[in-house]
């Protein structure tokens, strides 16, 4: 585990000798841990200052329900695991970067819908080598890769960057006009369901 912040005080323990947690934490690596499980205990224990989580190459497919108790969050790093499209998130609004490059989202809407939800004040998204994201990385065509970018953009408007790449105003205005037939259909489809 990987730390930021300041040195930890002696004796937080209770063990005469031994360090306590180091409290004030901005940022916590448990990149290449192996885990199965978020160490939530750990986490938490910095949960008005920790700005910056990583958990990256891991094994993680649990949804990250505790982490919404991170008050200072900023950037949340979930690279290399196994989360899906179904993944649910607590409501970060403080939340601005999630990269979820490389794990298993297979379904672009659902995944998406849940991002804009969750992430209000998202600014850079990456979901790079995932089925959902076509590219070169993963065998997608270049008409592929212009649809899915302009797809996440048109549903997610406060994106700044998508992937490696900046979100241009020529690109944002392309994507709201090519989905916004999408969107009214669906609240369409919404309105007519909730009058039934």
């Amino acid at each position: 585990m990987e730390t930021e912040g300041p040195p930890a005080a002696p004796g937080q323990s209770g063990q005469p000798g031994q360090p306590g947690p180091v409290l004030g934490l901005r940022s916590l690596s448990f990149a290449y841990q192996g885990l199965l499980e978020i160490p939530y205990e750990v986490i938490l224990a910095q949960q008005h200052t920790l700005e910056v989580l990583d958990l990256s190459y891991n094994l993680l497919e649990e949804s990250p329900a505790l982490l919404g108790e991170l008050e200072q969050l900023s950037t949340l790093i979930l690279d290399c695991n196994s989360y899906s499209s179904h993944v649910k998130f607590p409501y970060m609004p403080s939340v601005t970067t999630v990269w979820i490059n490389k794990n298993k989202i297979s379904n672009l809407p659902i995944f998406v819908e849940e991002i804009r939800c969750k992430f209000p004040n998202i600014k850079i998204l990456s979901m790079m080598n995932n089925e959902a994201a076509p590219s070169y990385f993963n065998g997608g065509s270049l008409p592929q890769y212009i649809d899915y970018r302009q797809y996440v953009i048109s549903q997610i408007p406060s994106l700044k960057i998508l992937d490696d790449t900046e979100v241009l105003g020529k690109e944002r205005a392309l994507a709201k006009k090519t989905y916004r037939m999408q969107r009214t259909r669906e609240g369409s489809k919404r309105r007519k369901e909730l009058h039934r």
